[in-house]
């Protein structure tokens, strides 16, 4: 038992020491080889085997600065999640690294992550429901290099939910992430 606890402190340890830093623009380096083939029933001199074994790398500066959002692509600010999922749906990982891009390319702005939940549950699910929520947009933020000290989490569970909701679509509505800059 007492084994298992320091395992878990220790590799508790190791994940919070891991931290993402913003990648610099890119160096792509074409490295397809240029040699020419050698005939295996010729004998070729020693400037025909001096040939064979240049190989010419290009390389080509990667500009991500020109891939600006428009204000319409972070005006979208809404995570939805399925029903007792804390998983972001596909649709919106884009949504979320536009916002992540955003946050790199300005470091100085803070973002506050709202979870929500239905009003299935109790009190007490729902609050963790939705702070699972927020810490997964958190998370897949921070794997797109957007710093800790940029985002806070909070969770309002089922508080914010739309009151005598009767269909899945309705519940749909409150079961989000709500992206909110600091300031508004």
């Amino acid at each position: 038992m007492n084994k298992t606890i320091w395992t878990i402190a220790a590799l508790a340890l190791v994940l919070t020491a891991c931290k993402s830093t913003p990648m610099n623009p890119a160096k792509v380096e074409d490295s397809s080889v240029t040699r020419p083939m050698a005939n295996a029933n010729s004998n070729a001199g020693a400037d025909s085997a001096a040939n064979t074994d240049k190989i010419n790398i290009k390389t080509v500066d990667v500009d991500t600065s020109k891939d600006e959002l428009s204000a319409a692509e972070l005006a979208k600010r809404q995570v939805f999640f399925d029903y007792d999922s804390d998983a972001i749906r596909e649709e919106y990982k884009g949504l979320v690294a536009n916002h992540a891009k955003y946050l790199v390319a300005h470091p100085q702005t803070k973002v506050v992550l709202q979870g929500n939940t239905d009003e299935r549950g109790t009190h007490e699910y729902n609050l963790a429901l939705g702070q699972r929520r927020s810490v997964a947009v958190k998370n897949a933020l921070n794997v797109l290099g957007v710093s800790d000290s940029q985002i806070e989490t909070v969770s309002y569970g089922e508080e914010r939910s739309k009151q005598n909701c009767a269909d899945d679509g309705c519940f749909q509505q409150d079961r989000r992430v709500d992206i909110v800059y600091a300031g508004q």
